[in-house]
């Protein structure tokens, strides 16, 4: 009977650290260990409980709390289904809303919904995603299932589907946007209207958005302290991918997009796949940030960031691994800095729109011909230009480069930084809104930079980053 349960797998080829590789049995919840551990003749129901209070005490071990009406439904015993929409969270690994409804539920339905509003947006990012689901379905169809596609309203298709399948629960992972929160506020309503149990994970960041406060504040607005606070944070525990999961019979599981062709011919390929790759590359050279990072042209930055803002990769994963490497200090403070930002955008929801910073001057001047310069790389400043050529080539830019070129629109142009953040927008693939918003508010002084007047001057920064050309030679050469 337990071979055809939603149970958990040990399989390293995309796991993350197991106990003996980390020298800390804790760390690692019992939900990691092998199916051949168990005992065949152990009930059921009785071993589902128990791998549902393994995850719910991982949960509280990282500050999550449980106190909806539907927890009792999700974490007292078993549905006969459930399902899990995917938003921005395409894998397997370390995934809290599947593991809890594989613990949970008889039979699993992965669900994404193609959401009209948000396709078109950016070309780029259509193609990464894309590519991840390709991949997404690749992986849950080696496990027995199969990825459930439909085109519309997230709301209306999720509690459509829900009743096709005859689901009592519904998982989500938890965002900070304004529009993924409005999208969980409706789905909750339609939820309670159907009596269907409505969960929201965490997943997304290392730490929940939320769960760090000062005293006498929702949330930090400086980063030193937000860093202090979360070094010393507790965190939930890695969970591993399913082992099976099995849809409902005959279910129409739907079409995959076809992948468009995007606007930057070097972007990187989505999926989870090609993230755990792109991580195994790089845990070889993380204890070489503290002194490469800033190196325009040696380019030696993770590239992980496309992997983290469409969740191909757990960024509790990209973090803990990293500490296996030795010196990784430098490039932890960095993941902090993300997290730092969905803290601040779960906080303040205008920030792609409204200056954060109370009394922020905004001497903003009407240029579209700079602007236009500047997006296309033409402004004669080398290496601003080089970073604007690199975006459009490559859909990323090095994080030197985004400083400069922000700094040059908004400080020396003193061109709005919405637009900035915009066309950027439009390439990244790694663009979403806490991150993108923040570093431009940020490098225009409107944000949560203690010195909002600070300025970046090309020349310097070339001298200092770029000393033989390299990198302007290699996007902005001749």
């Amino acid at each position: 009977m337990l071979r055809s349960l939603c149970s958990l797998r040990a399989d390293r080829a995309l796991q993350p650290p197991t106990s003996s590789s980390l020298g800390d049995e804790k760390r690692v919840p019992s939900l990691l260990l092998s199916t051949a551990a168990r005992d065949p003749c152990h009930d059921e129901r009785v071993y589902r409980k128990g791998l549902v209070a393994s995850i719910l005490e991982s949960f509280e071990k990282g500050g999550y709390e449980n106190h909806s009406a539907a927890d009792k439904q999700w974490w007292g015993g078993l549905m006969r289904t459930a399902v899990v929409l995917f938003t921005r969270d395409l894998r397997i690994n370390d995934h809290p809303a599947l593991a809890a409804a594989c613990a949970n539920a008889e039979t699993v339905v992965p669900l994404y919904v193609i959401d009209p509003a948000l396709v078109g947006r950016s070309p780029n990012r259509d193609r990464f995603i894309s590519q991840s689901l390709a991949d997404l379905r690749s992986a849950l169809i080696n496990l027995g299932g199969d990825l459930v596609i439909r085109r519309g309203d997230p709301v209306a298709e999720t509690i459509r589907l829900a009743g096709e399948v005859g689901a009592e629960g519904v998982a989500v992972s938890a965002d900070v946007s304004r529009y993924a929160r409005r999208r969980e506020r409706r789905l909750q309503i339609d939820c309670d209207q159907h009596r269907l149990a409505l969960r929201l994970f965490p997943g997304l960041t290392v730490v929940d958005p939320g769960t760090l406060t000062p005293s006498g504040s929702d949330h930090y607005r400086v980063f030193s302290p937000y860093h202090r606070a979360w070094a010393a944070a507790k965190r939930r525990q890695e969970l591993a991918a399913p082992e099976r999961l099995s849809l409902p019979p005959g279910m129409e599981v739907g079409r995959l997009p076809e992948p468009p062709i995007g606007e930057s011919p070097a972007a990187a390929k989505g999926g989870e796949t090609a993230a755990h790759r792109q991580l195994d590359e790089w845990l070889d050279h993380v204890v070489e940030y503290r002194e490469t990072h800033n190196d325009l042209a040696a380019d030696s930055t993770s590239r992980l960031s496309p992997y983290l803002r469409f969740g191909c990769l757990s960024p509790l994963t990209v973090v803990n691994s990293a500490r296996t490497q030795g010196e990784s200090e430098p490039y932890l403070r960095q993941m902090c800095w993300r997290d730092f930002y969905y803290q601040v955008a779960n906080a303040f929801p205008d920030l792609a729109t409204r200056a954060y910073r109370p009394g922020a001057i905004e001497p903003w001047r009407d240029a579209p011909d700079a602007l236009a310069a500047w997006a296309e790389g033409r402004t004669g400043v080398p290496i601003v230009d080089a970073g604007m050529r690199q975006l459009r080539a490559e859909g990323w830019m090095h994080n030197r480069a985004r400083l400069v070129a922000g700094s040059y629109l908004t400080k020396q142009l003193r061109i709005d930084w919405r637009l900035g953040y915009a066309e950027f927008g439009r390439w990244l693939l790694d663009g979403d809104l806490p991150n993108n918003a923040g570093n431009w508010q940020w490098v225009a002084g409107t944000g949560n930079d203690t010195r909002p007047y600070r300025r970046f001057s090309p020349q310097r920064q070339s001298e200092r980053y770029d000393p033989d050309g390299a990198y302007v030679a290699r996007y902005a050469g001749a």
